[in-house]
């Protein structure tokens, strides 16, 4: 299913785990998420080479997605992480956003890809 297709919307993040044991070679971000329309599930992004997260805590609350999509190649993130490498990356980046409405914060991620588990 294509990552902007997914039942985003009040769907929760349940976990999130960065995965460094082989730095480098297998950089891994996983997000555990109760799909609002099929339960539990894992979204895994492969081959990260990038990722900011702006998350608020102590809100007494689910986080519950607002919005999820891939953003454009104007992206000023993902044109900052193409310009530190001057064209060392000789392969397609996307730059994944996943936004929260309980406590605004903000994923985003710049790989070569996702899955579903």
């Amino acid at each position: 299913m294509k990552f902007d297709e997914l039942y985003w919307h009040d769907s929760v993040i349940k976990r999130v785990e960065i995965d460094r044991t082989k730095p480098g070679k297998q950089d891994t971000i996983s997000f555990e998420i109760d799909w609002y329309d099929s339960g539990i599930g894992k979204l895994l992004f492969e081959d990260v080479y990038w990722m900011r997260i702006d998350m608020n805590f102590g809100i007494v609350a689910d986080d519950c997605i607002d919005d999820a999509f891939i953003s454009s190649a104007e992206d000023v993130d993902l044109i900052r992480f193409k310009g530190k490498w001057r064209g060392l990356i000789d392969t397609d980046l996307s730059c994944y956003v996943i936004k929260t409405s309980s406590t605004g914060s903000e994923f985003k991620i710049i790989s070569k890809g996702y899955r579903l588990e």
